[in-house]
């Protein structure tokens, strides 16, 4: 998709904001996963107008290297569509998880039964706080090797490869099945044993625990400062950024986002690869 206008369209509000939340993929970061010299400049300017910036992103934290030069006072990032709350100070593979919302094994494994059954052909990987596992059938579609090639029911036994660390999330993907109708069908079958939403443009679907979303994490966060979600400025352009958007006093689907976004959204901004996130905080500071 392409932006629909060269302008952000502004959702009224009087409340100033305190914390702006930012997706990454397709949002914050260009498609070729940089951060543009208007943003990085947007983003400072947030953090010395007092303005606390969140990275929430369904990436796990070994892969925020993206930005990890644009951290800036508290350095926490929501990593794992909200499944772990990642000090990102001590740089690629020295961060700190602050919190874990993780994923129990027995309902993991649940959704991986009710899933199979209602979608054969369905294969999945394992997300752990440091542990990436598959099954053989599974594609690759990740930037890393993963740890060990194994059923998803032995992968997650309590005996399994990585049984010492929490779960943050199961990732399901099918060859043949359109991504939405694939999304509608496991959220049918799992039912409230787990969250499931996705971000890919591909049929693979990201499963968590139950209650735990971009949103539920972040509401945590802003909780602990004082922050009120009216005072939160939220940015998205996937399914997995619908709750975040609908939770947000000021919401912005990107220019290119999926019409679940656009329609969950206050208002709009232009596509990441045109800075659609700097043109609203430019606008927001200059309103102060």
């Amino acid at each position: 998709m392409t932006s629909a206008t060269r302008q952000p369209e502004t959702p009224a509000s009087t409340v100033p904001p305190r914390l702006i939340a930012t997706d990454l993929d397709g949002t914050l970061l260009r498609d070729d996963k940089s951060v543009s010299p208007r943003t990085v400049a947007a983003l400072a300017a947030a953090e010395e107008a007092g303005i606390e910036v969140f990275f929430v992103t369904g990436r796990p934290a070994r892969w925020m290297d993206v930005v990890s030069d644009h951290v800036h006072g508290h350095g926490l990032a929501i990593c794992g569509n909200g499944a772990a709350v990642v000090d990102l100070h001590g740089g690629p593979g020295a961060h700190r998880f602050v919190k874990v919302r993780e994923l129990a094994r027995d309902n993991a494994l649940d959704a991986v039964r009710l899933l199979r059954d209602a979608a054969p052909g369905t294969v999945y990987a394992v997300e752990q706080t440091y542990g990436f596992h598959q099954e053989p059938d599974y594609p690759k579609l990740h930037m890393e090797i993963p740890d060990e090639l194994q059923t998803a029911e032995k992968l997650l036994a309590p005996d399994g490869p990585g049984a010492d660390e929490p779960v943050l999330k199961i990732l399901a993907f099918h060859p043949t099945i359109d991504p939405d109708a694939f999304l509608t069908l496991a959220r049918l079958a799992i039912g409230e044993r787990a969250n499931v939403t996705r971000s890919s443009p591909s049929a693979l679907l990201e499963i968590s625990g139950p209650g735990v979303s971009k949103a539920s994490t972040l509401a945590l966060c802003c909780a602990e400062r004082g922050i009120s979600h009216e005072e939160v400025v939220a940015f998205g352009d996937m399914p997995n950024d619908v709750e975040m958007l609908t939770w947000a006093g000021q919401s912005y689907a990107m220019g290119n986002a999926h019409p679940d976004v656009i329609a969950a959204a206050s208002g709009r901004t232009v596509a990441n690869n045109e800075d659609g996130v700097a043109v609203v905080i430019e606008q927001l500071l200059a309103r102060r």
